[in-house]
């Protein structure tokens, strides 16, 4: 849903009509305005928003990669090694180079 009339007001519009005709223009159009949303219109109502592949690309498939990587991230934490209970290695080195056992 449409959060604010500015957005209205600044996004390129066409009507389904025209892109039904004309989807070449229109994608060429999509391009061409630097990438910025294009409004389809039906019955003079918002009905859909037309991206680019570059603005598709960075508001969805970056996000979705940057989510995946965060949950292996989360992951491997998960999986990292608990400290083990009793003396610690130099504890254990020290009392082998003393001769204890």
């Amino acid at each position: 849903m449409i959060t604010g009339l500015s957005t209205l007001l600044y996004m390129k519009t066409v009507n389904a009509l025209q892109v039904r005709k004309s989807l070449g223009a229109t994608l060429d159009a999509l391009q061409e305005g630097g990438g910025g949303p294009v409004m389809v219109l039906r019955d003079r109502k918002p009905a859909a928003v037309l991206i680019s592949l570059e603005d598709y690309e960075r508001r969805f498939v970056d996000v979705r990669q940057d989510e995946a990587k965060a949950a292996a991230i989360a992951e491997l934490r998960r999986m990292r090694a608990k400290p083990m209970a009793g003396p610690d290695s130099v504890h254990v080195l020290r009392e082998l180079r003393r001769g204890r056992p």
